[in-house]
């Protein structure tokens, strides 16, 4: 199955999980993965949150920023994956000057 995010409607989340400025999303979901590519502008974030039911895997594909998670900071840039695990939280600041892109998966329990 090919996914091509172009031609994915954009939604638009402000202040997601509590965050800054708005996080631009392009997703499919089903019954077994939410598969995204994000992007936040210079400034903006995902605010923190737990996965509880979930984990997620994040890939940095353009930009710079720091992930929060679990009490402490990790530097991401394009080429880098983080990894939340179920039970842990974690939070995606663009502290860069340039757009965070990045591809995610989110498996559904």
């Amino acid at each position: 199955m090919i996914i091509n995010f172009e031609e994915i409607e954009e939604a638009i989340l402000p202040q997601f999980h509590g965050g800054e400025k708005k996080f631009r999303t392009r997703m499919i979901t089903d019954q077994y993965n939410k598969i995204q590519r994000g992007r936040l502008e210079p400034g903006a974030s995902i605010g923190m949150h737990t996965h509880h039911a979930d984990s997620e895997i994040l890939y940095v594909l353009e930009g710079t920023g720091t992930v929060l998670y679990d009490g402490g900071e990790e530097a991401v840039e394009a080429g880098v994956c983080h990894y939340c695990p179920k039970g842990h939280a974690h939070s995606l600041i663009n502290s860069g000057d340039k757009d965070l892109i990045f591809f995610a998966v989110i498996p559904q329990q």
